[in-house]
């Protein structure tokens, strides 16, 4: 029962976020300025990207957010780019050219899928629908998204039903015995379908018809320039700078 409840959990903690007073937009093209710079970076530079990590750290201080939860959640992409990078090694020039190549791509991948969890995190699902839709991406990917977004909230909510009315038949049982998966994943189709049905028509009837409109008031246009901007800057110096051995320097100037 803890993973259902902690699902949902979730994805109410992305239903409530938005409210930081600065619009999805400027977060969604400061997400994606950031994804570039990390992709950029050539497969050997593992102190840049270390300096890139500077990003994820302050918003998730900013936006309080659980670490240990991000990693909870980025762990797939970890799993998936070390499959993608275990033959760096066998490939590379060297041994230790490929372990470091191999380290290099595990690195950019958990980066890249930590700035989309904070990107969740702070905007919410429907207000990031609005800023894909600014930037005219077609209506009916987005409105796939937010749909594939609601009916899993009602999958994991039919699942964790199910598992209770299981187990209050069943008193003593530890998991779902393997002789009832496939009824029970069978079960579970039926009524996520019928289920997916009645939060379709909720939708048709409260007049959604694919547009996602903000309130007005909502974010302010001069913080979100500024977060715009200021964030521009500082993803550039990441970038191309060399900030923790910058920093090394300006240490010992200050010790001496």
């Amino acid at each position: 029962m803890k993973k259902p409840d902690r699902a949902l959990r979730d994805i109410h903690t992305a239903d409530d976020a938005g409210g930081n007073g600065i619009h999805p937009l400027a977060c969604l093209l400061v997400t994606i300025l950031y994804i570039l710079a990390v992709m950029s970076f050539q497969k050997y530079n593992m102190a840049g990207l270390a300096g890139m990590a500077l990003y994820i750290l302050i918003l998730c201080i900013w936006y309080d957010i659980s670490i240990l939860d991000m990693l909870r959640h980025i762990w797939p992409a970890f799993l998936l780019t070390a499959m993608i990078g275990i033959a760096n090694p066998i490939f590379d020039s060297t041994v230790s050219a490929g372990t470091l190549s191999m380290a290099t791509l595990i690195v950019k991948g958990c980066l890249c899928a930590a700035a989309a969890y904070i990107l969740i995190a702070q905007t919410g699902i429907r207000p990031l629908c609005s800023a894909l839709r600014t930037l005219h991406f077609p209506k009916e990917l987005i409105v796939v998204l937010l749909l594939m977004y609601r009916y899993l909230t009602a999958l994991v909510r039919e699942v964790k039903q199910m598992l209770t009315a299981y187990r209050l038949r069943t008193p003593g049982t530890k998991g779902l015995p393997f002789r009832t998966w496939g009824s029970f994943v069978g079960l579970l189709l039926l009524r996520s379908i019928d289920r997916a049905e009645e939060v379709y028509e909720s939708m048709q009837l409260r007049g959604f018809q694919g547009d996602f409109l903000l309130s007005p008031g909502s974010y302010s246009p001069v913080w979100s320039a500024v977060y715009t901007v200021l964030w521009g800057i500082a993803i550039f110096a990441l970038r191309f700078f060399p900030v923790f051995q910058m920093a090394e320097v300006l240490l010992w100037r200050i010790l001496k």
